[in-house]
C-alpha cells in the first residue's frame, strides 16, 4: 500500500514537471521572437538595399505616424550612407514585452544585432517590432 502511494505521488510530481516545463516554454514566446526577427531581417534588406521608402510603408502605424516617408528617407540615407555597405549582422539577443515607452501597450519584440559595415567595423543595431493585424512590422530603429 506505501509503495503504491509512493508511485502514485511520484507520477503526480512528473505530471506536474512536464506541465511546468510545458508552461515555461510557452512563456518564453519564442515563437513570437522567432517570427519578429524574420520580419525584422527582411526590413533591414530594404534598408540595406537603400529602399527606404519600401521600408517606411512596410513599417508600423507609429512609426509612419511619427515620421513622414520623405522625412525618413533622408533619415536612413543621411545615417546608413556614411557606414557602407553591410559587412555581417547577426541576432544577438531578443526581448518579448507588452509595453514600450512612449508606445501603447501591444506585443513587441526588441532585437539586437551585432552588426558590421565597411566603414564601421562594430555597430549595434535595435529593430523594435510591434504585432499589427497579425503581423511583425518595425516600429522603431535605431544604430549605435
Amino acid at each position: 500500500m506505501r509503495r503504491t502511494a509512493t508511485l502514485a505521488l511520484l507520477t503526480i510530481l512528473l505530471a506536474a514537471s512536464a506541465l511546468v516545463a510545458q508552461q515555461t516554454r510557452s512563456n518564453d514566446h519564442t515563437e513570437e521572437k522567432k517570427a519578429a526577427l524574420q520580419s525584422a531581417t527582411a526590413w533591414l534588406k530594404l534598408v540595406d538595399d537603400e529602399k527606404y521608402d519600401a521600408s517606411w510603408q512596410s513599417a508600423s502605424k507609429e512609426f509612419q505616424s511619427s515620421v513622414s516617408q520623405e522625412k525618413w528617407s533622408q533619415m536612413a540615407q543621411t545615417a546608413r550612407s556614411p557606414l557602407g555597405a553591410l559587412n555581417s549582422r547577426q541576432p544577438r539577443d531578443s526581448t518579448y514585452t507588452t509595453s514600450v515607452p512612449g508606445a501603447p501597450d501591444g506585443q513587441y519584440v526588441i532585437l539586437r544585432f551585432a552588426t558590421s559595415f565597411a566603414n564601421k567595423k562594430s555597430a549595434t543595431e535595435t529593430v523594435a517590432m510591434v504585432l499589427q493585424n497579425g503581423q511583425w512590422q518595425v516600429s522603431g530603429y535605431f544604430i549605435k
